[in-house]
């Protein structure tokens, strides 16, 4: 039996470091009709390239701009809930314009922005986040989410109105 043990790895002392870390895509897209127009916010989120959430919610008549920062907002809400220390996220988004606006290349000039931009930035590295931009083709499941949130009226959950609420956002 002792033989079963020959090639075992040795135990480490400092076991928090052999514990394995997932990584984390989160896909986001607004959408918005008319511009400003009936708005929807679309997420697909993958663990480990594995299907791990997809989600589409209603917004209301907001702006693309609006609903491309409540995508952001209520996918890095899920994501708070399941990422644990040492994992890696990548949010990925076709809007050029968030992407940049959260590296700190673009500034924020829309007021209606700023305090999503500033949320979006406080949560994103709370989750140790990254954000790539990709074309609006490498995005298909979250543009189908947003779609099929404003298509089918599909709500909000109260807990992120709420959450909203208490970092100043009227929703």
């Amino acid at each position: 039996m002792k033989q079963l043990t020959l090639f075992a790895m040795p135990e480490s002392k400092d076991a928090a470091h052999d514990t394995p870390h997932s990584h984390w895509k989160l896909f986001i897209d607004g959408a918005s009709r008319n511009n400003p127009g009936n708005a929807g916010a679309g997420i697909y989120l993958l663990k480990d390239s594995e299907f791990a959430l997809e989600q589409g919610f209603y917004l209301g008549i907001r702006t693309n701009n609006e609903a491309e920062y409540y995508a952001l907002l209520l996918g890095l809400f899920f994501v708070k809930k399941m990422i644990a220390k040492g994992d890696t996220l990548h949010v990925i988004s076709d809007s050029q314009l968030v992407v940049q606006q959260l590296r700190g290349t673009y500034k924020v000039r829309k007021l209606e922005l700023k305090p999503l931009n500033e949320l979006g930035k406080k949560w994103l590295a709370e989750c140790r986040g990254e954000v790539h931009h990709v074309l609006r083709t490498d995005n298909v499941e979250a543009d189908r989410m947003a779609n099929l949130g404003v298509d089918k009226k599909l709500p909000v959950p109260q807990e992120f109105i709420t959450v909203m609420n208490t970092n100043g956002i009227t929703w």
